[in-house]
């Protein structure tokens, strides 16, 4: 992932209020973080999962015009990142819609130029959500001529909420919205991996028009914009690979989203 912007580590921030008596409601929302381009807020909606997780969103409204990245920006750009605290929050992680690819004339990157919904999920240490505050800090760069780069504590008070149903539908509408998970059948899987790049595989749907891939540099990694390659009757996508670790990570592999006319799919190639 390449960056136009260094920033400092994010300093983590976490609070928990005393427990409640009775049954806790969960939802809640901060404040708005209002900035030149847009503006920033945490959501937070329902009660643990089975597997301990609460599932929130980060919503960031975009004025018209300004853009902001997907989890692998492309040539420029800084992606969306969020941090919690330890005690009862181990960690928040972030979840992405499909991206859309564009290109400014001077840069190619991947994210979206409207407003967005990003599914944030909470690790919770006890599968049991604090009864006040979830405090977190967020960075995010959004851009029109220029990029501007929020740096914002966004707390949410779970304990206290007027608006709950609305914010367990929003959180609920964005997770729907994500991409589903890849198949056998509408999906990618690596074909090889010599001469510095990836050649990946698609399978896609009877019926689908067209196909655009989107894969995150992480862990290490980094990746060019994927080519489209054609013959044999098989679509592939040529990665070029920019950077790799001294070391195989032990991660679930290279993620990757796919978007076509028959929907979009995330999924992981191995590493390389």
């Amino acid at each position: 992932m390449r960056s136009l912007f260094v920033f400092p580590a994010i300093p983590l921030a976490f609070s928990l209020a005393a427990s409640l008596t009775g049954l806790p409601a969960y939802a809640g929302s901060s404040d708005w973080h209002e900035s030149e381009g847009g503006r920033i807020r945490l959501v937070t909606a329902s009660r643990p999962d089975a597997e301990g997780q609460l599932h929130g969103v980060l919503e960031i409204d975009l004025k018209p015009g300004w853009k902001t990245y997907w989890r692998d920006p492309g040539d420029s750009g800084v992606p969306p990142q969020i941090a919690v605290d330890g005690g009862n929050v181990r960690e928040a992680k972030l979840n992405f819609p499909a991206p859309t690819r564009h290109d400014d004339g001077y840069s190619e990157w991947a994210g979206y130029d409207r407003s967005v919904r990003l599914p944030v999920s909470f690790t919770l240490a006890d599968g049991v959500a604090p009864a006040g505050d979830i405090a977190a800090r967020v960075l995010l760069g959004i851009c029109e001529k220029i990029c501007i780069p929020i740096h914002a504590d966004l707390v949410v008070d779970t304990a206290r909420s007027p608006h709950e149903a609305v914010e367990e539908a929003l959180v609920r509408n964005a997770r729907t919205a994500l991409p589903a998970q890849a198949t056998p059948h509408f999906g990618v899987s690596l074909a090889t991996s010599e001469n510095g790049a990836l050649k990946a595989e698609v399978s896609l749907p009877r019926g689908a028009q067209s196909a655009e891939l989107f894969v995150a540099g992480e862990d290490g990694y980094a990746f060019a914009t994927p080519v489209r390659e054609t013959g044999n009757g098989k679509l592939v996508f040529r990665i070029p690979i920019l950077s790799r670790p001294a070391q195989e990570p032990s991660g679930m592999g290279v993620p990757y989203t796919l978007t076509s006319s028959a929907g979009a799919v995330s999924g992981f190639l191995p590493y390389p």
